[in-house]
């Protein structure tokens, strides 16, 4: 209880979920303001405090704030109606009176990069709108405005994906040549870190960046390189923001709405002009490249780690036709109850493929692999090492164990040849009256060629692994 109290608020969006992560790996005692509690709760640290409440009611502030050294403001409304700025500027009041009056030291505010000189889109001139409300509460506001942001799963990083991996040719208004000073998503958390034990005491705009000045076409040119995609870009001379929305619409996951938002704000240079923040928290930026890696890295990590079909089941709901989409990646997955106990409705998966085979349809996956050899790759001659037993490493077939939990998970990752990366993955879990079978395929297409392999297949695949998942339950409680 002796360390300072820390508000967060946010952390259910891109920024201030990681934000809340970093917080809490490293020991320090958080609170979040939400709106719905439950939301957060499955993803916050046991120790973390979450409070009920909305920085557009005033009355649901004072109790978050009470005994807050630091609070992170980090909400905006982007992607609210066509009054998001009448709300920013709503909230913002609210959260400085409360902030004020519980006697809070220090806000810490993320906006966005641009100068009003050179006009800005209504959703920038908000952003710095609310920096500036929140530095007239008399509380001491550290302002940190920042360009795009470079990490799996941010708004520009996602499409900068949909549109390279999606469209062989694009035809690139010239919004996508505007100079921009993008931030990797570490970086960027590393500034809203420091700001916490910065020493100064006046309240300060820091303007913040990568080591790179470069544009959304050149972001597109490196993320292809480093995919191995080979795109063409052509220039048109015009192409207007809402004609613009409306085809990133159409190709991106954004819809029209917010592709509009967006475009407005990039056909604006956000460039850093003043590198004081580089010195004062003595932080040395990566570049784009660096950047895109880390994007792409940090994504293989993320979808290890996450159990798609936790969500899935729980809310009683079988993926949409073609797969759920996370980032790049197309997630089928299905799940089944059986009446036997976790060690033995694993037992089947633990012995699958080799000389047993795999549950359904052997004569297609011999085919499969009598093609993969005729492709150079490794086909089906593999086998597997030891026909009960198996450990990280060990080559099933044309599949390699990726991560293995004895009676609880195994994850396999293909080496035959493909238009993309490809991952299977079967885990079992405790439920009433028995245990939970559950099965994930995972696609990471490269490209349109990746993209149409994948729905070819599909309706094949849907027929082989929903009869894989039956058989393996009836082997579970033979």
């Amino acid at each position: 209880m002796s360390q300072p109290l820390i508000l967060l608020t946010g952390a259910t969006g891109y920024v201030g979920g990681r934000l809340l992560h970093r917080l809490e790996a490293a020991g320090t005692r958080v609170r979040c303001l939400v709106r719905d509690p439950q939301r957060l709760r499955a993803r916050a640290a046991a120790g973390t405090e979450l409070v009920a409440g909305d920085v557009l009611a005033a009355d649901s502030l004072p109790a978050a704030l009470a005994g807050v050294d630091t609070a992170y403001y980090l909400v905006h409304a982007m992607a609210g109606s066509a009054g998001f700025a009448e709300q920013d500027r709503r909230a913002a009041h609210n959260f400085a009176a409360a902030a004020r009056a519980a006697g809070v030291r220090r806000i810490v505010y993320l906006g966005g990069l641009g100068r009003s000189t050179n006009g800005l889109s209504a959703h920038l001139a908000s952003r710095q709108e609310v920096g500036a409300i929140l530095r007239a509460s008399g509380v001491q506001t550290i302002e940190f405005r920042a360009s795009i942001v470079i990490g799996s799963g941010s708004l520009s990083f996602e499409l900068v994906r949909a549109l390279t991996e999606r469209l062989p040719v694009m035809i690139c208004p010239r919004w996508v040549r505007v100079p921009a000073q993008p931030i990797a998503i570490q970086d960027l958390l590393d500034y809203l870190c420091a700001a916490r034990d910065w020493s100064g005491t006046e309240s300060a705009v820091f303007e913040i960046g990568g080591a790179d000045v470069v544009s959304y076409a050149e972001l597109m040119r490196e993320y292809a390189r480093q995919r191995g995609l080979r795109r063409l870009l052509i220039r048109v001379p015009v192409l207007t923001p809402r004609l613009s929305s409306l085809w990133l619409g159409l190709v991106t996951p954004l819809y029209a709405r917010v592709g509009r938002i967006l475009v407005d704000s990039i056909r604006h240079p956000t460039v850093v002009e003043d590198p004081r923040a580089a010195r004062v928290f003595a932080l040395r930026p990566m570049g784009m490249r660096d950047a895109i890696a880390a994007a792409l890295r940090n994504e293989d990590e993320e979808c290890a780690q996450t159990r798609w079909s936790d969500a899935l089941v729980a809310a009683g709901r079988q993926p949409e036709w073609g797969g759920i989409r996370f980032g790049n990646r197309i997630v089928d997955s299905r799940a089944v109850r059986v009446a036997a106990p976790a060690a033995a409705a694993f037992a089947p998966i633990r012995r699958i493929g080799g000389a047993r085979g795999w549950y359904a349809a052997d004569f297609l996956w011999r085919m499969r692999g009598f093609l993969d050899l005729l492709c150079g790759g490794v086909g089906l001659r593999r086998g597997r090492r030891d026909p009960e037993h198996l450990a990280v490493g060990d080559v099933l077939d044309w599949w390699r164990v990726e991560a293995f939990e004895p009676d609880r998970f195994l994850r396999l990752r293909a080496e035959m040849r493909l238009p993309g990366r490809a991952w299977l993955e079967f885990s079992v879990a405790p439920a009433p009256a028995g245990t939970t079978i559950r099965q994930t395929a995972i696609f990471d297409p490269a490209g349109i060629a990746g993209l149409a392999y994948w729905y070819a297949l599909y309706p094949l695949h849907l027929w082989i692994f929903a009869r894989m998942l039956r058989a393996i339950a009836r082997q579970a409680t033979a």
